[in-house]
């Protein structure tokens, strides 16, 4: 695979993703995501994991899906969602394998992943976005909808749906084993 420099202008994508979709994607492209995505962090993982475990059905489908870990700060006035930032991706790792053997196709966080999360991403051919760390106030203006769908007692780590537009990532893993921070250490150690 070529390295890939990251991209002046943003690829647009749109949720629910297929393999092909998937397949399109390189290490280091940005893009604007629309359609759906689901939100869930920690406490929400835990229990999709239970779910499982008891042979329970999940609160959505996860086939083509991206899921978005953030837990919004509350709503201010007038709008429909507060401050919508990125949390560590690294903290889903432990449940990320088991979602994308189960259709999931893509996720958003900030930080590095672990080998096992970049080998299920090979494996079951779906992407890693990189979110806009610090930009939580900005992002929130590209969702247009918001509901929650899950899990409502835990309150900010609620699973919730939310329908967004032009919504900017940058792909850091891809489905070929690319890696856009691995790849950006590496050039900067040739400087």
């Amino acid at each position: 695979m070529a390295k890939q420099e990251l991209t002046e202008t943003p690829i647009g994508v749109t949720t629910p993703l297929s393999d092909e979709d998937v397949r399109a994607l390189r290490a280091g492209q940005s893009v604007l995501i629309s359609g759906l995505l689901y939100t869930a962090r920690d406490a929400a993982h835990k229990r999709m994991e239970e779910a499982l475990e008891r042979g329970e059905d999940l609160p959505f489908d996860l086939r083509g899906q991206v899921i978005y870990y953030i837990g919004p700060t509350p709503a201010p006035p007038g709008r429909i969602i507060g401050a919508a930032g990125p949390t560590t991706a690294a903290r889903m790792d432990r449940y990320a394998p088991a979602l994308l053997a189960r259709g999931l196709k893509g996720m958003i966080g900030k930080g590095s992943r672990s080998d096992e999360v970049k080998e299920a991403l090979r494996k079951h051919t779906a992407v890693y976005f990189g979110g806009l760390g610090g930009a939580g106030a900005l992002l929130a203006r590209r969702i247009q909808t918001v509901e929650i769908i899950a899990y409502e007692d835990l309150g900010t780590e609620a699973i919730r749906r939310l329908q967004v537009e032009g919504f900017p990532a940058v792909v850091v893993n891809d489905c070929y084993g690319g890696d856009a921070y691995a790849e950006a250490r590496a050039r900067w150690k040739k400087t």
